[in-house]
């Protein structure tokens, strides 16, 4: 039985996976020269350190000015007819894309498949150099056809020919989930392999229009928010953009055709248009920055359960395509708001509670699903729903930056008073519930609600991970109606 790297006791030891911070990676120190230093010299430099190559700084500010990879140096020596004498400025690849050191894997694993990268620079705060990251860092964590899927992907020239893909990525999922990956690594690269079909998409839309010149990004709500997609998804995602009051009317108008097109591109791909139209093409969802802080603002001023209960996709979301400057300002501000807001807290409460887990008061499942699902219960709805609500309302009122669930639950686990264990438990349970969704996307009985399942189609062992799944669900709902309600 597959199981995730969460079960063990020690959760605050998170595994390295594509959630963890850059800074975090167990990296070597990275080899450093100035841009005076010889040829010969940054050789043997990266040599004596077993690298693959060296970073060239600035002595005086510590910035990275560019990096010189034995590649290059094999490059410049054979068809240049290059000095090992030169500096290393001459030979050096500059003007390299570079991420803060607080950046995800999963950010760094996306920019390098994009650019085509075979190492990134990692800065401080400050800008100066952190270290430096290569594919093998990062791809490690992957298997080799991932990294073809993703050239794939970004060799597509056209909606059309990037559409194909979406189909590649669901067979690959598949053979993983059959051979035995655990769900947090699966799911996480599903996240990841969507966002490059989405961003390719993008792009590709771009090309066809002339957007406002001002600050804007693509941002992903709900189970992408969260780099927690499955099998099947569809779109949920919406623009923000920077713009005077007077302005944002006219800006969202230039805006929207875009929009649309994406949309259109995205749903083409395999992503059915949300239900409940919650897409960037919709005005609704196509706001300024002050536009989208006063819709936020709304909600927690005013916490109406059915509001919330609609709007409650959107406090999981992350940038994907523009300015993600716009998009932190954007949950700082939330975040700040959220905490302490009781009124808030205790609405978003109401609603986390109004789902209970298909349990009897027997411990056996209470099946449901009309004539046209007979005997089955929802394994989102009434199962992985509980989880992400609870352990959203304990986030913000934290002010925890973190989407992802499991991730939520390690940052609040202490302040909540949880015990290692307990936690452990809880994110076992969850992503049980994800391997069972997982397994019922590929071999489900129903194709058109495939979070429906019949439990009596489990064999024992299974039967019984789903009832106590079940019953961490039902405990974190008890732990939140005390918090909250009672």
């Amino acid at each position: 039985m597959p199981v995730s790297s969460i079960d063990f006791p020690e959760l605050e030891a998170a595994p390295v996976n594509l959630k963890t911070a850059l800074r975090h990676l167990p990296l070597a120190p990275p080899v450093v020269v100035d841009p005076a230093t010889t040829l010969r010299d940054t050789l043997r430099a990266i040599d004596a350190h077993a690298s693959e190559a060296a970073v060239v700084v600035d002595p005086a500010s510590a910035v990275p000015l560019g990096i010189v990879t034995l590649r290059d140096a094999v490059r410049a020596i054979v068809d240049e007819d290059c000095s090992l004498d030169v500096p290393a400025a001459v030979v050096m690849t500059g003007g390299l894309a570079s991420l803060s050191a607080d950046a995800t894997v999963h950010q760094a694993t996306v920019l390098m498949f994009r650019r085509g990268m075979r190492h990134l620079i990692l800065t401080g705060a400050d800008g100066r150099l952190f270290n430096i990251v290569s594919q093998g860092d990062l791809y490690g964590m992957q298997a080799a056809d991932s990294a073809s899927l993703a050239d794939a992907i970004l060799a597509a020239r056209s909606i059309a020919e990037l559409a194909t893909q979406t189909g590649a990525v669901r067979r690959f999922s598949a053979r993983r989930l059959a051979e035995g990956s655990g769900p947090e690594a699966l799911c996480e690269w599903i996240s990841a392999l969507n966002d490059l079909i989405a961003l390719q998409a993008i792009d590709l839309v771009e090309a066809g229009f002339e957007l406002p010149y001002v600050p804007w990004c693509w941002i992903v709500f709900g189970s992408e928010g969260r780099l927690e997609q499955t099998l099947v998804t569809d779109q949920d995602n919406g623009i923000v953009f920077l713009a005077a009051p007077e302005q944002a009317a006219e800006l969202r108008e230039r805006f929207l055709p875009f929009a649309a097109a994406v949309n259109d591109a995205l749903d083409a791909c395999g992503f059915p248009r949300c239900t409940g139209n919650i897409m960037a093409g919709n005005p609704e969802w196509c706001l300024s920055l002050d536009e989208w802080k006063q819709r936020f603002g709304g909600w927690m001023a005013v916490p109406e359960p059915e509001a919330l209960l609609k709007a409650s996709i959107f406090f999981d979301f992350r940038p994907l395509y523009g300015r993600e400057d716009l998009v932190g300002d954007m949950q700082r501000w939330l975040l700040q708001r959220a905490r302490g807001n009781t009124a808030f807290l205790r609405a978003m409460a109401v609603n986390a509670l109004a789902q209970e887990p298909p349990l009897s008061w027997w411990r056996d499942f209470r099946l449901g699903g009309g004539p046209k699902y007979p005997h089955t219960l929802d394994l989102k709805g009434q199962g992985i729903r509980i989880f992400v609500d609870v352990l959203r309302i304990h986030a913000l009122a934290h002010g925890i930056e973190h989407t992802n669930t499991v991730e939520r639950l390690r940052s609040v686990r202490a302040a909540l008073g949880m015990p290692p264990a307990e936690a452990a438990a809880v994110g076992a349970a969850f992503y049980q519930l994800q391997r069972l969704r997982l397994h019922n996307q590929v071999h489900g009985e129903y194709p058109s609600a495939s979070n429906r399942l019949n439990p009596d189609r489990l064999h024992r062992l299974d039967r019984q991970i789903l009832k106590e799944a079940f019953l961490q669900a039902r405990g974190l709902q008890q732990r939140l109606r005390m918090d909250y309600l009672d």
